[in-house]
């Protein structure tokens, strides 16, 4: 277990108390407002399935859902065959840290973020708190340290998330028929407490509360997780914003933050609704982002696949035009993308997924001098399509036009990205509009030359409708990874007189 003590000691002898009036005195590390783009994984118990998505643990033992008739059909009844029975199944011959890494920096991301423990319990790191971890079962490694190791080598920024907080109430439908959740259990057992009922996520105050006992839990874990992989960012899940968890939050987040200064680290914690104290965090925003941009960093968070954040055999694919605008739309905000890709049960990375990063690579290649290290333009945005704010916007794809654009701004130099250009021979940017004479245009200075990222100088023309851009390079991707647009979104550098 945890050694309170030794945690309390790291608290008071830091330069941050557990109280939200120091905690929200924390600096964000730098280099998480230069980084704009990272890699999410959800892989895990939830992967051998392959079915529906990440919650297979939860909605198998839930009578009326598709996956209970599924399990039933394929592995047995629950009593005989349950979900830790995929422990053994769970052997992940094809998983390579390095080869993982090295497709993700190919991609373009600077850091990543695998989830060190799911709803489900099961811990992919070595853990002295519980066996049901991938070191001691399953595969047999230590998933979570050969990710940071690789991710270092590649030069990446490494981070975790911790999704532990759900488990309190996560297995508890088990509890309602005859199933293997029913088996005696003790503190430390995998399906432990499978309490009952199920909460509102949204209800703070929802009962049964988690127990002393769980939040001791809950707590030594994290403590394990910020010793043994000292995490430059460590993510939480929605349910942590319960009224239960936070005393135990504050105490976690000044241990983190002073344990990372004892090691000369910069960290923080993500966050999504209002978990923690503003400021004492990076807010998060799960499959969607703001409408404008912010004075404060931020992070969304979306995968490349609308309908499940793991492997399945029935992803609904996003494509690389909206993934790219995704990142953009983000960057001009004053925020990060965090985009998630789940890998098979075996370790690999499917080929789609496969190609679908790479596009953002080879886009990153060309484009990247208005994303990573820019900032917010005094405008973030321009044209007539409006795309929904707040979470879960990304489950429609936004038919954007040539039209819209976005900003961004760096090293004196404003960045203009058109979102789909499509078939136009000729872009017209209405903020950079020319002097009609009586009314001052959105901007009113001078512009020497426009540059097509990845391509070179291209003629332009101050227009009072517009600054006119011609002669650009549309480029394409291939029909497999375009979706519903195939042109894909295109950047230019105005430099500034």
């Amino acid at each position: 277990m945890t050694n309170i003590a030794a945690v309390e000691r790291t608290i008071s002898s830091g330069p941050y108390s557990e109280d939200w009036a120091s905690l929200a005195r924390h600096t964000n590390p730098s280099w998480f407002a230069d980084a704009k783009f990272g890699i999410f994984t959800h892989w895990g118990l939830y992967s051998v399935p392959e079915y529906r998505n990440e919650w297979y643990s939860r909605n198998m033992y839930i009578r009326d859902y598709p996956e209970f008739a599924h399990h039933v059909n394929t592995y047995g009844k629950h009593g005989e065959f349950g979900y830790k029975d995929f422990i053994p199944m769970f052997t992940a011959p094809h998983f390579d840290a390095n080869e993982w890494c090295e497709l993700f920096a190919n991609a373009g991301a600077k850091y990543i973020m695998p989830v060190s423990e799911h709803h489900d319990g099961f811990q992919m790191y070595r853990s002295e708190l519980s066996r049901w971890n991938s070191f001691d079962m399953g595969p047999h490694r230590d998933v979570l340290g050969e990710l940071k190791n690789a991710a270092h080598a590649h030069n990446l920024h490494f981070a975790t998330s911790n999704h532990r907080a759900e488990h309190w109430w996560f297995m508890g439908h088990g509890r309602e028929f005859e199933s293997d959740v029913r088996e005696p259990m003790a503190r430390g057992d995998f399906y432990w407490p499978a309490a009952t009922p199920e909460p509102n996520e949204f209800d703070i105050d929802s009962t049964p509360a988690p127990s002393p006992e769980f939040l001791d839990d809950w707590l030594a874990r994290n403590v394990e997780i910020i010793d043994n992989y000292a995490p430059e960012l460590l993510y939480f899940d929605w349910w942590v914003q319960h009224r239960a968890f936070r005393p135990y939050l504050r105490k976690l987040t000044a241990y983190y933050y002073n344990r990372m200064a004892q090691r000369g680290l910069d960290a923080a914690i993500c966050y999504k609704y209002d978990a923690l104290a503003w400021g004492a965090g990076i807010v998060d925003v799960e499959r969607g982002g703001f409408a404008d941009a912010t004075p404060f960093v931020w992070q969304t968070d979306t995968a490349i696949a609308r309908n499940s954040w793991s492997y399945t055999d029935s992803l609904d694919y996003k494509s690389l035009p909206e993934l790219i605008i995704a990142l953009i739309d983000a960057v001009s905000k004053n925020g990060n993308l965090l985009l998630n890709v789940g890998p098979r049960a075996d370790g690999a990375i499917a080929e789609h997924d496969r190609g679908l990063l790479a596009g953002i690579g080879d886009w990153l290649r060309a484009n990247g001098a208005g994303i990573y290290g820019s900032r917010p333009w005094r405008v973030s945005a321009e044209g007539p399509t409006v795309q929904n704010a707040g979470m879960f916007a990304d489950q429609e794809e936004t038919a954007w036009t040539a039209q819209d654009w976005r900003f961004t701004a760096r090293d004196g130099s404003i960045y203009c990205f058109c979102l789909n250009p499509g078939e136009a021979r000729e872009l017209v940017c209405a903020n950079f509009a020319g002097f009609d004479g009586e009314h001052k245009p959105p901007f009113n200075g001078v512009i020497e030359g426009v540059e097509q990222l990845g391509v070179g100088a291209v003629p332009f023309e101050r227009a009072t409708d517009g600054l006119h851009i011609r002669e650009f390079v549309t480029t394409r991707c291939g029909s497999e990874y375009a979706g519903t647009q195939n042109a894909l979104p295109m950047g230019f550098r105005l430099q500034i007189g």
